[in-house]
């Protein structure tokens, strides 16, 4: 899922030591752009965002868009499984695990590396099979850790243990392909 954040500069500040510019997002909140005086363009480093009041400016100036992908490894469960796997319109890597299992921990890290370096194109879900039996259950999960990949909907395969990076590697290119 990526998430797509825009911002619309409404009116620019001078305020002693730097200036402020305030922009309205799109949900519907205010947010304060703090600039230092000898700000010279986006290469600056010295950024920072913080919450503002509600108010609206008028006279908008300066169009700022950024997009920003999900990289991290996100908790899917019963209730979430329809919208976040089988909904997805990007291929879904899926770990199912369990606190108590060793192995997992030990694949946990490698999903969460391949997260940051496939965002935007897949998306990578952890489910509890304590927590959620039954979406194990339905997947026929007998031992974890289990990584199933879907496409549209579909699950396509499955890797069962801790397998090296490489080995899912290999497998999320060869759905990226299809």
């Amino acid at each position: 899922m990526s998430v797509k954040i825009s911002c619309q500069v409404s009116t620019v500040f001078g305020v002693r030591g730097g200036g402020v510019v305030h922009s309205h997002s799109l949900f519907s909140s205010k947010e304060k752009l703090h600039l230092p005086t000898t700000w010279k363009g986006p290469k600056s480093s010295n950024i920072s965002f913080s919450l503002s009041s509600n108010r609206r400016c008028q006279g908008s100036r300066i169009i700022c868009k950024a997009r920003e992908a999900v990289n991290e490894v996100q908790v899917v469960t019963d209730s979430s499984w329809n919208n976040m796997v089988i909904g997805s319109e990007n291929p879904v890597l899926v770990e199912f695990w369990a606190p108590w299992c060793g192995p997992c921990r030990m694949i946990a890290p490698v999903v969460d590396e391949l997260a940051k370096e496939y965002a935007g194109k897949i998306q990578c879900f952890k489910l509890n099979t304590d927590d959620c039996p039954s979406i194990a259950t339905q997947y026929g999960i007998r031992s974890i850790p289990t990584v199933l990949f879907f496409k549209n909907g579909e699950r396509k395969e499955s890797i069962i243990g801790a397998v090296p990076k490489s080995t899912l590697t290999a497998t999320i290119e060869k759905y990226l392909e299809m």
